[in-house]
């Protein structure tokens, strides 16, 4: 039986007690105090970085009781927290400022705007207009030049492997959105276990050659695997999928009828779309705001009382590097090896949250 099949959504929501969680001392373990790197206050304070405090990291999932989120996280909480990492294992001022900056273009609900543009698969239609963002606001490129930094240098992340890699690799980005999300989801992490994965991490060199974050011991490394598959279990279910899709179909309804306009999007919180929204007599919009189960099923239910998807999404899980003796192989050195190529108990996870599926179609009957 595949690993994942009797984990539910309930039984994903409801397997962990409540707990209250400090996010100054999730941001002590990021980074120490003694070691914060103040220039970031500067940048964090600006008005263009502001704005992410009203955008949630959970992608709208705050607004609709399907979910039982424990408490809000915003993709400025996110921001931070990415910088904070690449700062505690690189010190380098430029890739620290890059990792703060590279969810600036992110709009309200954050990868349902990739939903509601057909981006499902990969969600990275709303890193589109980063550069453009950072190039146009004074304030910010003045920041920069006073720290002698040119905007080339930081409006794009994914030139530091410690900040950004490819799926299923281990970077500053990835490692920090799953510690919230498990957090706020599903309560699944633990301050005790953050600090234990977070202080084993160093970096290595992986099979290209290149720097990515990884593990100094299996045991850890296979604890963080499971507990990074889990959550993204919860984010390939197909409750998650029809929330991102639904909230994303009434944001593009509520343009068409004039309700909210695009730029809102992005000038405007989540709270005060929500606001303009709750005026709306739109049957989706209603459903969202108090749908608290959907239907899994084979086929698609009657579309004139019943909101249905069917959608491949992207799958988010980790197969980290752990340490090992330095390899040679020509002119790259290798000094790690990947978790599945040494557990069996990560390379069953990881397969099976690969080769899991859902039943074809998620509905919810509309209100």
């Amino acid at each position: 039986m595949n690993f994942f099949a009797p984990y539910d959504w309930e039984t994903m929501l409801n397997q962990h007690a409540p707990v209250d969680y400090d996010i100054s001392e999730y941001f002590e373990i990021l980074c120490p105090h003694s070691d914060y790197p103040d220039f970031l206050d500067r940048y964090i304070a600006l008005p263009v970085m502001q704005r992410l405090a009203g955008v949630g990291l959970l992608c709208g999932t705050d607004w609709t009781p399907l979910y039982k989120n424990r408490f809000y996280y915003s993709r400025l909480d996110h921001s931070k927290g990415v910088a904070l990492i690449v700062w505690h294992f690189t010190h380098d001022k430029a890739q620290t400022i890059a990792g703060l900056l590279h969810d600036i273009s992110t709009p309200v609900f954050s990868h349902v705007s990739d939903f509601r543009k057909g981006d499902a698969l990969t969600q990275t239609a709303t890193e589109e207009p980063t550069a453009r963002i950072i190039r146009g606001d004074e304030a910010l490129v003045k920041l920069l030049a006073e720290d002698g930094l040119t905007p080339e240098q930081v409006e794009d992340y994914h030139i530091y492997p410690v900040a950004d890699n490819e799926i299923p690799q281990l970077s500053a980005d990835r490692l920090e959105y799953m510690f919230p999300s498990g957090m706020a989801l599903d309560g699944s992490w633990t301050m005790d276990e953050i600090r234990k994965c977070y202080n084993d991490l160093t970096i290595l060199k992986n099979e290209d050659g290149q720097d990515e974050l990884g593990f100094q011991h299996v045991e850890i490394a296979e604890l963080y695997c499971e507990h990074f598959c889990m959550i993204g279990h919860i984010l390939q279910l197909n409750e998650n999928k029809l929330t991102l899709h639904m909230l994303g179909q009434i944001m593009n309804l509520a343009e068409k009828e004039g309700i909210l306009r695009e730029e809102d999007f992005m000038t405007l919180s989540e709270k005060e779309v929500m606001d303009k929204l709750d005026k709306t007599s739109s049957r989706m919009y209603k459903t969202f705001r108090t749908m608290t189960c959907i239907e899994h099923t084979e086929a698609a239910l009657d579309e004139q009382e019943y909101f249905c998807v069917n959608l491949k999404v992207k799958q988010r899980y980790i197969n980290p590097l752990v340490k090992s003796a330095a390899v040679s192989t020509g002119s790259t050195t290798v000094n790690a090896v990947r978790l599945s190529d040494i557990s069996e108990k990560a390379r069953r996870i990881i397969e099976d949250f690969k080769t899991y599926s859902d039943t074809p179609y998620g509905c919810v009957k509309l209100v």
